[in-house]
């Protein structure tokens, strides 16, 4: 098989819950277990930071990975989903995974992965941890897919957890308070592994103290003081939730220098002035064209578009929205904090759980948004360059799914 046809493969195989939503969530690490089982266990040949939360955990990923990288460290990366190439989810110093690697894993496992019936995401994890394992990683940055307790990624033991923050997202999945949903991104915490909290909440609190103290590791709740100035302004990411997310990263780098890693200053200004540039990282209230200004923003669930929206209403010039999201999102919530005195262009990311370009429209009349439909999100681009002066923005998000489609375009 060919490298596109591989990833066809496994897309075929084992759903991702990306396209198929719940009905390609297997709960449980038992495939994973014997997945990593039949593989020689390389989840325990390798050194992982282990990264939850409900936004914020890309680009603390990244940002940890970068500064890593600078303190000269061959650091492995894993996030997900991807944007544009299926490699942006297995990176080594910010290289995506050599494309004969994916074939030859897919190839010379095809017939363990009939055997356990694992779901894409769970593979995946499986190929990450035998390239980190292959290319002798000193660390590696591992995100979680989904909640925490029950993730692919749970089978590692890590040297620290960071749970970025709780919201409500995939509550058909991990429980419809911000209690329950806290309780499954606990399940990361290991004994004796610390763990940073990026946000301290009245609903959440009380469930990591309790999980750290069960597992006798070490909590830290991130200051919510204000950075210094230089610092932020030297950050390459530079949207409203950023520093939030900088202020977890700097709280995790201490804890890692007090557990022996070696991490300098100079590493960390580093890290933090190219993140991008290290790490590949895509899609966080990233230019990706101008004349006129074209932004675009992952931001997919309430808790993380009342930060985009935020930021969207405090431009000036003239704007242009091309917007679309999956059906089982809060789209009316995230309808509700986007602004008003805009032109709208709504259309239908490239995914099964889309909701249309129509559903989209109706709906966002209803919460005081008006646009025209699009069903091709090409085509709802086109318009949008089409009636923009050169000094307007135009603003593509609502999905990953959509701005992935956005930078094919502008590519």
């Amino acid at each position: 098989m060919s490298y596109t046809e591989t990833i066809e493969y496994l897309y075929n195989l084992a759903p991702a819950f990306e396209n198929h939503g719940v009905g390609a969530y297997k709960p449980g690490l038992g495939n994973m277990l014997q997945l990593m089982d039949a593989l020689g266990n390389p989840h325990r040949q390798i050194t992982c930071i282990h990264v939850a939360g409900t936004n914020g955990k890309g680009s603390t990923c990244h940002t940890l990975a970068a500064i890593l990288q600078s303190a000269g460290y061959k650091t492995g990366l894993y996030t997900s989903p991807h944007l544009v190439d299926f490699g942006e989810r297995i990176k080594i110093d910010g290289k995506m995974i050599d494309k004969k690697f994916v074939v030859e894993f897919v190839q010379n496992n095809e017939e363990l992965i009939r055997t356990i019936e694992p779901s894409f995401f769970e593979v995946v994890t499986a190929m990450a941890f035998c390239w980190f394992r292959e290319c002798q990683t000193d660390i590696n940055v591992i995100e979680t897919g989904l909640g925490g307790r029950l993730d692919s990624t749970n089978v590692i033991t890590p040297l620290l957890s960071i749970i970025t923050n709780i919201g409500f997202d995939h509550t058909d999945l991990l429980g419809n308070t911000l209690e329950m949903i806290a309780r499954e991104k606990a399940g990361i915490i290991k004994p004796n592994v610390p763990v940073v909290v990026g946000e301290r909440q009245a609903e959440t609190s009380r469930v990591f103290e309790q999980a750290a103290q069960k597992a006798n590791s070490q909590l830290t709740f991130v200051d919510s003081t204000s950075l210094p100035s230089d610092l932020l302004s030297s950050f390459q990411l530079k949207g409203l939730c950023q520093s939030k997310n900088l202020r977890t990263v700097m709280t995790a780098v201490e804890v890692l220098r007090h557990n022996g890693i070696s991490i300098s200053e100079v590493a960390v200004a580093n890290g933090l002035s190219h993140v991008c540039d290290l790490t590949g990282l895509k899609g966080r209230w990233q230019t990706i064209s101008t004349n006129p200004t074209v932004i675009c923003d992952i931001g997919h669930n309430a808790h993380g578009i009342a930060t985009v929206a935020r930021q969207l209403k405090q431009l000036t010039a003239p704007l242009h929205i091309v917007f679309g999201m999956l059906r089982d999102k809060n789209v009316g919530e995230c309808l509700d904090l986007m602004p008003k005195n805009a032109s709208y262009y709504f259309t239908q990311p490239d995914s099964h759980r889309a909701m249309t370009s129509d559903e989209m429209t109706t709906l966002a009349r209803q919460h005081g948004l008006q646009g025209t439909a699009y069903e091709n999100p090409n085509e709802a681009i086109k318009c949008a360059l089409k009636n923009a002066k050169k000094e307007d923005i135009i603003f593509v998000g609502g999905s990953n799914y959509l701005v992935g489609t956005a930078m094919l375009y502008f590519s």
